[in-house]
C-alpha cells in the first residue's frame, strides 16, 4: 500500500463523517504535515500521512515540534486502520 492510498481513504473517510481534509501545502517551508483536518466538533488537526513502516524524516519532525509547541495537534498516520481509529476518537470529541 502507498502513502497515497491511505491519504485518500483519510480524506474519503473524514468527508463521511462530516469532515474535510485539506491539501496542506507551505510553498515557503518544508516538511509540513500533509493534510489539515477540520471535525464536525469544530476541532482540526494537522496529519501527516506515510507509507505502512515509513517514519517521518527529521526535518518533517522538526516542523511537527513546532506546530505542537503551538498547541496543535499532529498525528502521523500509515495506515488505513488508524484513520479508522482517528474517525472513531473524533466522534467522542465534544463540540467546541
Amino acid at each position: 500500500m502507498r502513502e497515497r492510498d491511505i491519504e485518500n481513504y483519510l480524506r474519503d473517510k473524514l468527508r463521511e463523517a462530516g469532515g474535510i481534509a485539506f491539501k496542506f501545502t507551505s510553498p515557503a517551508r518544508r516538511g509540513v504535515p500533509d493534510r489539515l483536518c477540520l471535525f464536525p466538533s469544530g476541532r482540526m488537526m494537522f496529519v501527516e500521512l506515510k507509507a505502512p513502516g515509513a517514519k517521518p524524516t527529521t526535518l518533517q519532525q522538526r516542523e511537527h515540534q513546532r506546530i505542537r509547541n503551538l498547541g496543535q495537534r499532529v498525528d502521523v498516520i500509515d495506515s488505513k486502520q488508524q484513520v479508522l481509529e482517528l474517525i472513531k476518537e473524533s466522534q467522542q470529541w465534544p463540540a467546541i
